[in-house]
């Protein structure tokens, strides 16, 4: 694997290095060693599997507020996706600031996104399927949101919502969350 720290301290881009032959490939996904190596949770307790019928479909952005906060590994297993973190931490340097990476199936990249980050994703093709791996479990009442579209961080979604959940889309501005 290879991991890139992003320009949102904590947050890693990681690539696996595929050993190929003419079956296609094998490679490494996944090891709690190497992210323990590098300060990140090594230990996931949880698994979820997000899939979405419809193209321009958004999931986010949610957090789990301190102290539950959760750090996630998320792949794009199928189809594609624009996913997005956003970095809730006060005392961060890149306070407020969001990131953006296109995850696909067939690029086989994965995201490490840290306790204190929001997250969520616009899917970029039919049936996509996002699947996570959660370092802390869910704590049901300490799940938060912040708004897609809210000025506070000037998200800039490749498509136009097509779809939504009520609640992604009524979250109050992040000045007076």
């Amino acid at each position: 694997m290879i991991f890139t720290e992003t320009k949102l301290n904590g947050a890693f881009l990681i690539e696996l290095e595929p050993l190929e032959d003419e079956r296609g490939f094998f490679a490494l996904s996944w090891s709690e060693k190497e992210f323990a190596a590098r300060g990140l949770d090594s230990r996931f307790v949880e698994c979820n599997v997000s899939f979405n019928h419809k193209k321009g479909t958004l999931r986010g952005m949610h957090y789990q507020e301190s102290p539950h906060g959760q750090g996630k590994l998320v792949r794009c297993t199928m189809g594609a996706v624009f996913d997005v973190i956003i970095d809730l931490r006060p005392s961060s340097p890149t306070f407020k600031r969001w990131l953006a990476f296109e995850l696909t199936a067939q690029n086989h990249l994965a995201l490490y996104v840290p306790k204190g980050f929001a997250h969520g994703f616009q899917t970029l093709e039919d049936n996509s399927e996002v699947f996570y791996q959660m370092a802390s479990d869910y704590v049901p009442g300490s799940g938060r949101g912040v708004r897609w579209n809210d000025p506070a961080f000037g998200i800039e979604w490749p498509l136009p919502v097509e779809v939504i959940n009520p609640r992604d889309s009524l979250y109050q501005d992040f000045q007076t969350a």
